[in-house]
């Protein structure tokens, strides 16, 4: 869920620079040109739409934020967004406006950079499987090339299984879940 939402955070930044009030009479020109006169009439209705956008960008970059902890990105995008906050409520000024959305679509193209090399990063392969029968714990080593659908309980002999929804006995008993779940890749299931 994070992973999507990280994405339209991106989205909704691009579009709130397409959405600028500012490129109003640009869009009105080409409107007028091919005969679409009407976004006129809903100027106000945009420029809500405008902020509802900026606003899904800087929660987008708050959620990555908390998956790959990279500090800039965020307080690009905080930063943009109180410039955006500014020339809204408090001062027009077409140059802010211009510098908090460019601040906007750079915090979130920073921040998908931030996520790729979060997501190359080496998954942890020691997970501790507890078993949910006798509350056994034990350390073991996952592998990286194939999913573990059984495991053992070296103290009770139980048979676990992965849960409903889970691809392997990592993801539903262990401390870490499988690699490739840690890596944001499809699971072998």
């Amino acid at each position: 869920m994070i992973r999507s939402l990280d994405r339209i955070g991106s989205i909704g930044a691009l579009l709130s620079a397409v959405a600028a009030p500012c490129c109003f009479p640009l869009f009105a020109a080409i409107a007028a040109a091919s005969g679409l006169t009407v976004p006129g009439r809903f100027e106000m209705t945009v420029l809500y739409l405008f902020q509802g956008f900026a606003l899904l960008a800087i929660v987008g970059l708050a959620l990555s934020y908390r998956k790959h902890r990279g500090l800039g990105p965020l307080s690009v995008g905080l930063l943009s967004g109180s410039a955006l906050v500014y020339v809204f409520y408090y001062s027009w000024s077409v140059g802010l406006l211009y510098a908090g959305l460019l601040g906007l679509v750079a915090a979130s193209v920073w921040n998908w950079f931030c996520s790729r090399s979060s997501a190359r990063a080496k998954p942890l392969l020691q997970s501790v499987i507890t078993c949910p029968s006798c509350g056994h714990r034990s350390t073991e080593i996952m592998p990286t090339n194939a999913c573990l659908f059984f495991y053992d309980c070296p103290h009770c002999h139980a048979r676990l299984k992965p849960k409903a929804g889970d691809c392997c006995v990592f993801c539903s008993y262990g401390s870490v879940p499988c690699p490739p779940i840690q890596t944001g890749e499809a699971c072998c299931a």
